[in-house]
């Protein structure tokens, strides 16, 4: 047993000098450690990078029902889930090869600059560096704002309606739930991966369970099957039904982004050039078939819309709920909820500080030498993670309105398909010729993949700005991600042309080619007799250890 261990733990090392080869013929010095994994060497902090992104579809979807609700009715909830999700698969694919060809947390605005003209590149990969951190760090936002949401509706029907919060205090439970991530977040790796294994498992059957339940408990008045697949229900304001319903899409768009977190803990990930494109992939793929299972419980469950509508809760999922099991099967779901929920907080809180970290380490942001620093200790970007963690607060006070869902969910996609649709357009256009993939690749599926990839995302990006309601009395019906979205492109276009145009010329190497030279010796340094070699030394080791502790 004591030799099976060493062995796979010899391998492990042997994977990990290989990954810090990879890494430094793409320009970079390995600085994290490697605990992160979708193969089984170690018992808990396996599938830990898949499971960063993976299946947070019972808070997802339960935070972002009020959109197919109210635009579509019971279509929206699950054709409106399938349509969006057979396009962003694309998009998935797409990210994936790029992913497994350059496996380093730079990720997307690493791969525009390898890709783009040369001429280009240095501004094409600071737009898209900059539209991938406001994406991140608007996600981060969202999904904490709807936290607080949450949570504000759990104490309404906990209190049976008695204590109902207004804005002000659900800010403060924003603020409250940001700071508690800004302690758990610093933490190292394997601790990260342990807390998303496990909210993982947990998550999943959760979600499986309330999807039955939500069709089996309502019992004669279930909504027919007919209807729950088919009935189109216009509550949004719009005069167009096929408009109404495409609008319906939000939810999906906004619940299946992130996925390139794994291509940002590239540098985490063991055998991360196969593991990286597993975990994106896989985490769709989860996300997808929990979402449709937990839409089609929630459209069996949902007979009367306009009482659902009419709620007084925060969030119309809240009802439900309630209807289906009670006050105290509600509050007991909720809780799981809120849960998941905190764990998803903190698992994008990761992906955007890797980025935010990535970015810096190139010079990219201001302020960039605090935000790229890594600590000794935990060996994570502690700077950086407070600054999207503070940047995510402002961002709460800027969009809080009664529109507030909306506008941070349509920003957020719009920042991150755009960066998610500029390196891969380049990768089959004039990247095309010079590409050099990685394990995983599509072969010649690649571009025509791409292509309804691109048209997709721009797709999306468009749709998102457009407001639920047409009929804007004030600003507090207004959809803001189109100003977000001005604010922010305005920001990086001018920095570019007054300063960065100067002096950015993209992802700038941190390592000289003798440690180039001497990472990819170590790489190419094992074989069986010395992977042999290597675990009898190990029990060597091992047992002079035990012996001299018994002395």
């Amino acid at each position: 047993m004591l030799k099976g261990i060493l062995k796979r733990r010899v391998r492990l090392d042997f994977v990990h000098r290989r990954d810090d080869a990879r890494l430094a013929k793409l320009g970079y010095r390995s600085e994290f450690k490697r605990d992160f994994s979708v193969r089984p060497f170690t018992p808990l902090k396996s599938c830990g990078g898949l499971m960063l992104r993976l299946v947070f579809a019972l808070t997802s979807v339960t935070t972002t029902f009020s959109f197919p609700l109210v635009t579509a009715g019971h279509i929206g909830m699950t054709i409106g889930w399938i349509i969006p999700s057979l396009f962003v698969l694309c998009v998935v694919l797409s990210m994936a090869e790029l992913a497994s060809a350059m496996p380093t947390s730079a990720g997307l605005y690493y791969f525009s600059a390898k890709l783009a003209p040369p001429k280009w590149a240095p501004m094409i990969s600071w737009i898209t560096a900059w539209t991938n951190v406001t994406g991140q760090i608007l996600l981060v936002c969202s999904i904490d704002f709807t936290l607080a949401q949450m949570i504000t509706t759990g104490i309404a029907v906990g209190s049976d309606g008695r204590v109902v919060l207004g804005p002000g205090p659900t800010f403060g439970i924003l603020l409250a739930l940001l700071a508690s991530q800004a302690i758990v977040v610093p933490a190292n790796s394997r601790f990260l991966a342990r807390i998303s294994v496990i909210t993982g498992i947990v998550n999943v059957s959760t979600t499986i369970a309330v999807s039955i339940a939500l069709i089996v408990l309502p019992g004669s008045e279930r909504t027919p099957a007919k209807d729950a697949f088919g009935l189109l229900t216009n509550n949004s304001g719009w005069k167009s039904d096929g408009w109404a319903f495409v609008l319906s899409f939000t939810s999906a768009m906004w619940c299946l982004t992130g996925y390139d977190a794994s291509a940002h803990i590239s540098e985490e990930l063991s055998d991360a050039a196969r593991s990286a494109p597993v975990a994106i992939i896989a985490g769709v793929l989860g996300t997808q078939t929990l979402g449709l299972l937990l839409y089609i419980g929630a459209s069996f469950a949902s007979s009367n819309l306009q009482r659902i509508l009419d709620s007084d809760l925060p969030m119309p999922m809240g009802q439900v709920y309630l209807d289906t099991f009670g006050k105290k099967g509600m509050l007991a779901v909720w809780s799981m909820c809120i849960f998941v929920g905190w764990v998803n907080g903190v698992t994008q809180s990761v992906d955007a500080s890797r980025v935010t970290f990535a970015v810096a380490r190139d010079n990219a942001l201001p302020g960039s030498r605090w935000w790229k620093q890594i600590h000794p200790v935990t060996r994570t970007p502690v700077y950086a993670v407070w600054l999207v963690l503070a940047v995510s607060a402002v961002l709460g006070v800027i969009v809080w309105s009664d529109t507030a869902l909306s506008s941070l969910a349509g920003a957020t996609v719009v920042g991150l398909y755009t960066s998610y649709a500029v390196p891969i357009l380049l990768r089959i256009t004039s990247g095309h010729k010079n590409f050099k993939p990685g394990p995983f690749t599509l072969g010649r599926f690649s571009r025509p993949i791409g292509a309804i990839a691109v048209a997709w995302s721009f797709f999306a990006d468009v749709m998102l700005l457009f407001p639920l309601n047409p009929r804007i009395n004030s600003s507090q019906d207004m959809n803001f991600a189109v100003v977000i979205v001005v604010i922010v492109f305005t920001i990086s276009a001018l920095s570019w042309i007054l300063s960065a145009r100067k002096w950015f010329t993209g992802p700038i190497p941190n390592i000289t080619a003798d440690e180039i030279a001497r990472s990819e010796a170590r790489a190419a340094s094992r074989d069986d007799e010395e992977d042999s070699s290597s675990v009898e030394k190990e029990i060597v080791r091992v047992r002079e250890n035990s012996a001299s502790e018994k002395e």
